[in-house]
């Protein structure tokens, strides 16, 4: 039923409540309503969460915000992972309709002692302690001071008044507010989940390419292994990245394995794609042989561990025609008119090599043996897995199976490689994974950045929580393919400063930019059909990487705790619609600010000059403040203030980040 105080269009809210909204350990969650009551009386309103524990915390009083007539925030912050619960408290506020009205009236010598009889009636009640709490001698005594002052007609009528609008006493009867008519609306429910769902850095390798060698004579390829890529991994580490990605690790199919370039005509020696899971080797519960046994993954995992990294392993819920489950479990499969089992198809892409999982044949069937690989793989110290398409598989399932993991261990998270419609990565995330793909790779202009960052940072938040990934194998974008290097720096500032997640294919840093053919988004020979020799060494002593850029943003973003979060965003205005400027700001513990404004030129091609608008209080300043603008890259120095000028050049440095720096 509605309250008396009436509180209506609650957020976050997932699936009339019975989802979890998208929270994070220190990460401020906003809850707004719109609150209102009849008539011309003053209300408030206050949210009160309650911890998993079902301890109830100290409430946090909303306040209004927008331009929108009634409509209020309040930021909760949890501090425990796992399952909460949020009430919205309104009451009708007698207190602030007396400070309302009496603001009107006295001045204007209306009811002037009536008023003051009123003043002095709702002062004694907080006299009396029938408000929040009992008063300490300190509010006590304020109190004392401005019923003294309501009660003394010797007075002049403005120093009473004076007196009863003191800030003082506003503080305390802010603290000890005189409720009447409350209203509880609620339990709703959110999810606190740890820091790592939200914030980190993530970098993919492909085992089998990492410490790959080529023998010059015969032109033979010698495929890495576990052990020779957990060489790579303290580089890895020195660039600053949290988590290390690997696609699926399993043994590869032999049956329609694919060739170089997604061809059909596979050689002996080609070792086809790892998302064509299954062979007589084994399946999801395997490793391939070429890369080495469980022993040499627990050393890769525990090495990893050693350098604070954490390892993303991918789950791909497919088999190759060879699978074992082809045998074992053929009513996972679709049997189709010519009793042939169906291979996976998205028109026009083929995949021959893959048969999908029909979750409707054997469902019961699949969800045991999927956990039975997940927990498998988490016993070996995998607490984060890369899921690949889930959106071909039903809703139904992934909350399932992700209540399932939760249940036991709920650190683990789920990243979604969902690039699909929005109510399905959205409902995807409402059913429990923390994390997803983004469309991001394809916003490229400036309107739509800035739109898109609104929409994750403001209007989906609650559903899902964004990784930026500037690329990744099956993704090479034109912006890439023909803006040269300072495209790869440009999408690399803007993703780790727009997103607290982002990712990062390897070979980003060297630069590859070469499709298979105009007009597709596919990599000239790609890392998916082949093994691919890079020089990292080779190419860190020329100095030709973008590895050091990488490793400034990643020290960046560990810095400041403002681009640790989502819901921060602000968009300012630039003249020159190449140059994008948004903002991130966090109040700290102690009281200030950490605030980060980036400011960045999306033309690759051209240096573009333009003056910047910033909204200063968004900044935590004041209109005609000047600050301190300390540009994280350059180390460079300015003074800034609302109206700023800027020049990027590409060829130079294509973007600012800079730290606000307050001036005494």
């Amino acid at each position: 039923m509605v309250g008396r105080i009436p509180v209506m269009d609650v957020s976050p809210v997932v699936d009339l409540g019975r989802q979890s909204a998208k929270a994070t350990v220190g990460e401020p969650m906003p809850v707004r309503a719109t609150v209102f009551r009849e008539g011309h009386d003053q209300l408030g309103a206050e949210v009160v969460a309650t911890d998993p524990a079902g301890t109830r915390r100290p409430p946090v009083r909303m306040v209004p915000y927008g331009e929108e007539p009634n409509r209020y925030v309040a930021h909760v912050t949890p501090d425990v992972e796992g399952e909460w619960t949020f009430e919205i408290h309104s009451w009708s506020d007698p207190v602030a309709t007396w400070q309302h009205d009496a603001g009107i009236k006295i001045p204007a010598g209306v009811d002037v002692e009536l008023m003051f009889t009123e003043a002095r009636l709702l002062l004694e009640r907080v006299a009396a302690g029938t408000g929040e709490a009992k008063l300490d001698k300190a509010a006590a005594g304020v109190v004392r001071s401005a019923l003294a002052a309501a009660s003394d007609q010797e007075r002049p009528v403005a120093a009473r008044l004076a007196a009863l609008q003191d800030p003082e006493l506003d503080a305390v009867l802010l603290a000890h507010p005189l409720r009447e008519l409350t209203s509880v609306t609620g339990p709703f429910r959110f999810r606190a989940d740890r820091v790592r769902a939200l914030f980190g850095s993530w970098y993919e390798f492909f085992p089998r390419s990492e410490g790959a060698t080529r023998d010059e004579k015969t032109g033979k390829v010698t495929g890495g292994t576990l052990r020779t890529a957990a060489e790579r991994l303290d580089r890895v580490a020195e660039m600053g990245f949290d988590v290390i990605y690997l696609p699926p690790i399993h043994p590869i199919g032999e049956v329609n394995r694919k060739g170089p370039n997604n061809t059909l005509t596979p050689g002996p020696d080609d070792p086809g794609s790892p998302w064509a899971i299954g062979s007589k080797d084994g399946g999801h519960d395997a490793i391939h042989p070429d890369l080495g046994t469980f022993e040499d993954f627990d050393a890769f995992v525990a090495r990893a561990t050693e350098l604070g990294l954490e390892v993303a392993l991918d789950l791909a819920l497919q088999a190759a025609p060879d699978h074992p489950w082809v045998t074992t479990h053929p009513q996972f499969f679709t049997t189709r008119a010519d009793g042939t089992i169906a291979y996976a198809e998205n028109p026009p892409k083929k995949y021959q090599d893959i048969y999908p999982i029909n979750f409707d044949n054997d469902p019961t069937g699949i969800c045991r043996e999927v956990l039975r690989i997940v927990k498998l793989w988490m016993s070996h110290g995998v607490r984060i897995f890369r899921v690949d398409n889930p959106h071909t598989k039903p809703l139904a399932f992934w909350e399932w199976l992700l209540a399932e993991v939760r249940r036991t261990d709920p650190d683990v998270i789920f990243l979604s490689e969902a690039f699909t419609k929005p109510a399905m990565m959205h409902g995807l995330g409402a059913v429990g994974y923390h994390q997803s793909y983004t469309y991001f790779t394809w916003r490229t202009g400036k309107r739509e950045i800035e739109d898109y960052l609104v929409e994750v940072s403001s209007e989906s938040d609650h559903l899902m929580r964004p990784n930026f990934f500037v690329n990744t194998p099956d993704i090479l974008h034109a912006y890439l393919q023909y803006g040269g290097p300072a495209a790869f720096k440009v999408r690399a500032a803007l993703a780790a400063t727009g997103s607290p997640s982002w990712g990062v294919y390897a070979g980003y840093e060297l630069f590859e930019h070469v499709a298979v053919k105009p007009g597709s988004e596919e990599y000239l020979d790609s890392e998916k059909y082949q093994i691919r020799i890079r020089d990292w060494a080779k190419r860190d002593a020329e100095g030709t990487t973008l590895a050091p850029y990488l490793t400034r943003l990643n020290e960046i973003r560990r810095a400041h705790p403002a681009l640790q979060l989502l819901r921060n965003v602000t968009i300012h205005e630039s003249e020159d619609d190449s140059v994008l400027v948004f903002s991130k700001r966090h109040t700290l513990p102690d009281g200030t600010d950490d605030v980060v404004i980036s400011v960045i030129n999306l033309d690759p091609h051209g240096t573009r000059e333009t003056m910047l608008h910033l909204d200063m209080p968004a900044l935590g300043l004041g209109w005609h403040d000047s600050f301190v603008a300390h540009d994280e890259i350059t180390g460079a120095d300015w003074s800034w203030s609302q109206h700023d000028y800027v020049r990027l050049d590409p060829g130079h440095e294509p973007a600012h980040i800079i730290h606000v720096r307050r001036t005494r």
